[in-house]
């Protein structure tokens, strides 16, 4: 195969927005090689499938494999099913219960279907570690445990902390890291990424390729993304999240909210811009905030969805929320919800319409003073609306819906 780029061109365009690369000399030397003999790298990212809906958070790292994959390397996409059976004990304060067999396959199942949004699956490998995990015997197992001592597993911060504070490890947790650095032996992998959460994990690969006789992997570890807070890191639970099942309008909307100071992360973060790009970002990215946000809010929905759908989301943000917009999106969902004779308190309708996930959110909407009845802001969550009525209801910022109330 011959390669576009040089070593050192490589070098530059995958080193962009890491948090750490161990090491930037052997991924050069490993570069240079590839690219004399005309040999793809083996680029390795594991995950296990624990949690089926991934948000932009969880695509940093994927979008630096796509770099990989661009330049000619071959990505190799691993489902943890074995491993996810145990539970990798990252950052957990207690032992984590184990998946069962058709959990596992049905949340792996997902994610391929996700990751195709960003990688070209046709050209991607994806493996399953149950491939050998599964068939190793104990005495593959005990070799495997040998190459490693429990002191050195207890310089891992969530499990010294977790032996200090005398609480429980159980010894199938020491087995996880050696697992997923078993798996860098049995791929005979040139470079593993992660975030910078898994980095014990990924040097523990490092230090069992050598045992078993291969070159170490080169470690490539990306920041952890915070989320439209700017604050804690991006997560469902804290709501702070860019879905990437989320709608364009969606997507846009979310992200034409984050703080300005985030914008140059998530550009490098999130986006497949190459490095010139990347520098005319950060020359203009004080001066013109307000047009590089649309861009990125733009560029992101347009990955995802495609660029027409990119474009038509900012336009019905801009008649949202623009200087002209008159605040109402050109196409609003229409439900009818059957009422009874007495009506339909607006707390339940909320809920009722899906613009809300449960009366506590509905109560709290109400009192931000995020509701509004045709246009009109609403505070009172009792007030009856009674059958036969129609009317345009919205929720926060972007949630819509034209409700038409039927008689049961």
């Amino acid at each position: 195969m011959k390669f576009t780029a040089t070593p050192k061109e490589q070098l530059e365009i995958v080193a962009t927005g890491t948090a750490d690369i161990i090491s930037r000399d052997e991924l050069l030397k490993k570069f240079e090689k590839s690219y004399e003999t005309g040999t793809p790298l083996v680029v390795k990212l594991g995950a296990d499938p624990s949690a089926p809906d991934i948000h932009l958070g969880h695509t940093v790292v994927l979008q630096k494999m796509r770099q990989f994959q661009s330049l000619g390397h071959q990505v190799v996409f691993l489902i943890g099913d074995f491993t996810a059976r145990i539970g990798d004990p990252t950052g957990k304060k207690k032992t984590r219960p184990a998946l069962t067999e058709e959990e596992v396959l049905a949340n792996a199942e997902t994610y391929k279907t996700q990751i195709g949004k960003i990688l070209d699956l046709e050209k991607a490998k994806i493996v399953f570690n149950s491939e050998w995990l599964s068939k190793m015997t104990f005495a593959d197992v005990l070799k495997l445990c040998s190459q490693y001592t429990v002191a050195r597993m207890l310089e891992r911060d969530d499990f010294e902390k977790r032996f200090k504070g005398q609480i429980p490890i159980s010894v199938v947790e020491f087995m996880y890291p050696l697992m997923q650095g078993y798996d860098s032996v049995a791929l005979k992998s040139d470079v593993e990424l992660g975030g910078v959460d898994q980095t014990f994990n990924l040097l523990v690969g490092r230090e069992l390729q050598r045992a078993y006789g291969q070159a170490p992997q080169v470690t490539l570890t990306m920041p952890i993304l915070e989320g439209l807070d700017g604050k804690e890191k991006m997560s469902k639970s804290l709501g702070n999240y860019v879905g990437i099942s989320d709608s364009p309008g969606q997507m846009y909307g979310k992200l034409m909210s984050i703080p300005d100071e985030l914008m140059l992360k998530y550009y490098e973060l999130l986006t497949d811009l190459g490095v010139e790009e990347l520098k005319n970002v950060r020359e203009q990215v004080v001066l013109q905030p307000k047009a590089l946000k649309m861009r990125l809010a733009r560029q992101i929905a347009a990955q995802y969805h495609g660029a027409e759908a990119g474009e038509a989301a900012e336009a019905e943000f801009e008649k949202l929320f623009g200087k002209t917009g008159d605040g109402m999106p050109e196409n609003i969902e229409e439900i009818e919800l059957p009422t009874p004779a007495d009506g339909i308190p607006l707390i339940k309708l909320l809920t009722l319409a899906g613009l809300a996930e449960s009366g506590g959110d509905a109560r709290r909407l109400l009192q931000q003073g995020g509701v509004k009845i045709d246009q009109q802001k609403v505070s009172d969550g009792q007030i009856i609306y009674k059958a036969g009525t129609e009317m345009v209801v919205q929720a926060g910022k972007r949630k819509f819906k034209k409700v038409f109330l039927k008689p049961e």
